[in-house]
């Protein structure tokens, strides 16, 4: 299926200026419904501006309306006569000489506001390399002193789009980590209950084996001592 370009910032407009369901949003930006959810509860795409399908000739007002009044619809792209963007190998993006020096407050603006992204994710956004971004990180740079953060779309390192790209797939790979983390904590939680019945049941069973024995030996005491009673003589027998 064809995705509308920027398919963050789209869900976010129309999460924002439609009444479209989860579903129907997530469906048409290739977004997981929670994420859409996400998005209605300020979790994701936080710091997104939504970008109006309408204005960019991806949807029609009649389109969206239409979807609105049937939940079980999908919305379609507007067709264009454009020729369609091919996309082009994922590369590192080239840093023009004259803007080599501004990497480094990049990656401090990235490490201080979006600590999500990954070493790798922030190398190819600036162009850099896992060593530079280690000591900012750990603040062994020459240029400790002198770093300002400042946001690399800004420097122009790289695109808004590409930056909203990388903190998509960073928000994406969190919550599947913390849908992990959920289902090895219930997973962790069942057999904990599990273990605890378990030995409740080991428990019960050697409590009552202990006081079928008991019961038992009571028994055997007391046939012990209602034969000693019937083999005794009567008091005066035997006495001439």
């Amino acid at each position: 299926m064809t995705l509308p370009l920027m398919p963050k910032a789209t869900a976010v407009w129309l999460v924002e200026n439609t009444s479209l369901s989860f579903e129907q949003i997530a469906e048409f930006c290739g977004m997981h419904a929670l994420e859409v959810q996400g998005i209605a509860d300020g979790e994701v795409a936080i710091g997104i501006v939504g970008l109006d399908p309408i204005a960019s000739g991806q949807l029609t007002r009649e389109e969206i309306v239409r979807v609105e009044g049937d939940k079980a619809a999908r919305l379609q792209l507007a067709k264009s006569e454009l020729p369609e963007l091919q996309a082009r190998q994922k590369t590192a993006n080239y840093t023009p000489v004259s803007k080599r020096q501004d990497r480094p407050h990049a990656i401090a603006w990235l490490l201080r506001h979006h600590a999500e992204l990954t070493d790798a994710q922030i190398r190819h956004l600036v162009g850099t390399t896992n060593s530079t971004i280690q000591k900012i990180r750990d603040r062994s740079h020459p240029e400790t002193p002198n770093l300002k953060p400042r946001d690399p779309v800004a420097l122009g390192l790289c695109t808004q789009a590409q930056l909203d790209a990388a903190l998509d797939k960073a928000h994406r790979a969190n919550l599947r980590a913390k849908k992990e983390a959920e289902r090895q904590a219930r997973r962790a939680a069942r057999q904990l209950a599990e273990a605890e019945a378990s030995k409740q049941a080991d428990a019960a069973k050697a409590a009552a084996a202990e006081l079928e024995a008991a019961t038992a030996a009571a028994e055997t005491a007391a046939a012990e001592t209602a034969d000693a009673g019937a083999g005794a003589p009567a008091k005066g027998e035997g006495q001439s």
